[in-house]
């Protein structure tokens, strides 16, 4: 009698095929960075490449009256948007697993929002993701209102052209080891202010917007029901994704090697000194994420679901019966 049904099997083979390649891919990438580096150290040696990095130090110069500094509301900002994109992460790849759903939702429609059509029931793991999504995008919200309200938007929005050779120049003394002078309190270099550009103003509405396509929640008939195709969002959704992990591991990598005590108070405390409060929060900050990692689990967040709508558990897979012992 086999130890373990087809299923069972086929999705153990898939999770040594995906760990295989996450491991081949991590050693392509270290091959790729190592080549990188050495051939930026080599461009380095140039004259004219020098002359360029002189030329371009990688700061472009700020507007007039640019505020200096970063207000906590910012760190609390940044604080909640890692909180939700890990949420959103780890809910996603719930999803992606394509798992039966433990639990089916579906929305009580005599509360406000009432709609005509009968409410569409979704597995418990979409709702769970739908939810965060709903609360990043309400963070997203007040951050950019608060962005332009505060005048910080002149920090992250390229005001002059020379952004993009700055950024060349960044990235250059970057890989080749020799990185530039910085000081975030007053301005971040170009490299930082072209990808927090992309990440506030082109990444994260592809993503709400492919996610509002793919979910319930988009209408199935009219002119929108079909703009975009389905089949385009999600080609865009999981590589917008991949760039978002892309981009926090890039970002935690400089903030921990370019002056660490000093780049977590800036981000996370609002303070311009090297002591240890900003590191403390940051320590606390990831108790908090490690512990919605863990909590975040359909089944177990079921009861709150049920505050908003009714909740239908799937009864468990009987266990696979285990071989007959050999006399």
């Amino acid at each position: 009698m086999p130890s373990s049904s087809p299923s069972l099997r086929s999705r153990i083979s898939w999770k040594q095929i995906s760990w295989k390649r996450l491991a081949w891919y991590l050693v392509g990438a270290l091959v790729l960075l190592a080549v990188a580096v050495l051939a930026a150290r080599g461009l380095r040696s140039l004259p004219a490449v020098q002359a360029f990095i002189e030329q371009y130090p990688g700061h472009s110069g700020l507007p007039d009256g640019a505020p200096v500094g970063i207000p906590a509301w910012l760190g609390w900002q940044h604080f909640f948007n890692v909180f939700f994109l890990v949420m959103i992460v780890r809910t996603g790849l719930i999803i992606r697993s394509k798992q039966r759903p433990p639990a089916f939702w579906t929305r009580d429609n005599s509360r406000f929002p009432r709609t005509k059509g009968t409410p569409r029931r979704l597995g418990i793991s979409v709702w769970l993701h739908l939810v965060v999504d709903a609360f990043w995008v309400l963070n997203g919200v007040v951050y950019v209102v608060l962005l332009f309200a505060t005048g910080q938007w002149v920090r992250i929005v390229p005001t002059d052209w020379s952004v993009v050779p700055n950024s060349l120049s960044v990235v250059l003394q970057y890989l080749s080891l020799e990185w530039p002078v910085e000081n975030s309190w007053v301005s971040y270099n170009d490299a930082q202010v072209l990808s927090y550009f992309a990440v506030v103003f082109i990444a994260s509405p592809i993503a709400i917007i492919t996610g509002l396509r793919m979910s319930p929640a988009w209408p199935m008939q009219g002119r929108l029901a079909k703009l975009p195709s389905e089949r385009v969002a999600r080609a865009l959704h999981f590589p917008t994704m991949l760039f978002f992990l892309l981009f926090t591991f890039v970002h935690v990598v400089l903030v921990l090697t370019t002056g660490a005590l000093r780049n977590l108070n800036h981000l996370y405390a609002s303070r311009d000194s090297d002591d240890w409060i900003g590191f403390a929060v940051f320590a606390g900050s990831l108790v908090a994420l490690v512990g919605a990692w863990v909590v975040a689990r359909p089944l177990l967040l079921a009861p709150l679901a049920e505050r908003f709508g009714q909740v239908r558990r799937m009864p468990q897979p009987a266990p696979a019966p285990q071989p007959a012992a050999r006399r």
